[in-house]
């Protein structure tokens, strides 16, 4: 067993966005001619590690990538921007792909071909919780095969880590590994279909699941900002007044913001307020990783909101 250490661990997906911008969401079976087109990295884990790690804290990620360019061009970013990225392992399958088109007013629609990262394992669920010490934050979404992340949550249980666990995209497997989180964090669909309540207010379905599960629960509701619930309180963080170019990523830099300010040690309700404030700056630009912003950033913003 290696020396135990505090730094905020993330398990999870590495793609490479292929993003093209069309004047509106096609319907089924139509297309839709479009714009211009860009490639940028991509993968909810892979995000969420350089939205935490801008965010200023110390952060490592475990995932896959293939050996091929694409590989190299998706973890740039967060090598350059000083993730750890010892425990990302090579393996035959190329890296994921994510398929993505934007409309004019921000919203998005995507395809994750998943690649490499179906070879993220059990094996590296051991690797990635070897060493975390008891109240160190695990950060989980699903890219990856449930059967790893259900043995990441396993142990981190047994020892004492912290686990924020993002349902996107939602599986059949994802209300049995949501109930072993500390902290989900779900947007307002996947919410309803974890919870599968009907006829209560969002606020009491929230508390319901909370005290149910004895974790909190985290709804994020896009422009309505995010709502969290302990169980005992509810508590509501605003998104910024901004208009919105592109909304991919967004989701997935509140959840590294959220993370950064929970390892610093910042209360639950101020670490929600800055993570919608930076997932609400990241909808300014294109692209999900290049959009992220720095934590400077997020400062200057805040102290405009300030009254």
């Amino acid at each position: 067993m290696p020396e135990t250490f505090r730094m905020i661990t993330v398990f999870g997906s590495t793609v490479l966005d292929q993003i093209g911008a069309v004047p509106r969401l096609p319907a089924r079976g139509e297309t839709v001619v479009g714009g211009s087109f860009t490639v940028a990295a991509g993968g909810k884990g892979a995000n969420q590690a350089l939205a935490a790690c801008r965010a200023g804290r110390r952060v490592r990620f475990i995932s896959a990538v293939g050996d091929d360019p694409f590989g190299t061009q998706a973890l740039a970013l967060l090598r350059k921007d000083g993730v750890d990225l010892e425990l990302v392992k090579t393996v035959k399958e190329p890296t994921g792909i994510g398929m993505i088109v934007v409309d004019s007013g921000g919203e998005n629609a995507i395809a994750v071909l998943p690649g490499a990262n179906r070879a993220v394992s059990e094996s590296d669920a051991e690797r990635a919780l070897d060493g975390m010490r008891a109240g160190s934050i695990l950060m989980m979404q699903e890219e990856i095969p449930a059967e790893s992340n259900r043995r990441a949550l396993e142990l981190a249980r047994k020892r004492g880590v912290r686990t924020l666990f993002n349902t996107a995209p939602f599986l059949d497997t994802t209300t049995e590994l949501a109930k072993q989180a500390s902290i989900v964090i779900a947007n307002e669909v996947e919410f309803g279909a974890l919870c599968h309540t009907s006829g209560a207010s969002l606020d009491e379905a929230m508390q319901d699941h909370a005290r149910a599960n004895e974790q909190i629960v985290i709804v994020t509701l896009g422009p309505g900002g995010a709502r969290a619930a302990t169980g005992t309180e509810i508590f509501h963080a605003p998104a910024a007044a901004i208009l919105a170019v592109d909304t991919v990523g967004a989701g997935d830099t509140f959840c590294g913001y959220l993370a950064a300010g929970l390892d610093a040690g910042v209360g639950l309700e101020a670490a929600m307020h800055r993570a919608a404030i930076a997932a609400s700056l990241t909808c300014l630009k294109r692209g999900a990783q290049p959009a992220i912003p720095w934590s400077k950033e997020v400062d200057i913003f805040a102290a405009t909101l300030t009254p």
